[in-house]
């Protein structure tokens, strides 16, 4: 993985997403219009947290937030989230 040149201030956190489902259990291919945006991904970059709050999550982590969680970034045509550690639900 490239070294990201971005670093979240505070409580932020830079995600990955993970890709979009392609398939359906059965088979059946999903259009991209169709698509339901991922709520899963790792993260890649962490902030330094706030003052008496320290940082849960580490670089590397697998986490999932919500649907409409964070706010969409392109960093050298890549596409990430970035996001409040309080926006994530749960590492996995």
């Amino acid at each position: 993985m490239a070294e990201i040149k971005i670093r979240p201030l505070a409580d932020r956190v830079l995600v990955e997403p993970a890709p979009a489902e392609e398939k359906t259990a059965s088979g059946i291919i999903i259009p991209d219009t169709a698509k339901e945006k991922p709520q899963r991904g790792s993260v890649v970059a962490v902030g330094t947290g706030k003052k008496d709050e320290p940082m849960t999550v580490k670089v590397g982590d697998s986490v999932l937030y919500g649907k409409y969680a964070g706010t969409e970034i392109t960093v050298d045509g890549k596409e990430y989230l970035i996001m409040r550690e309080s926006d994530i639900f749960a590492i996995l």
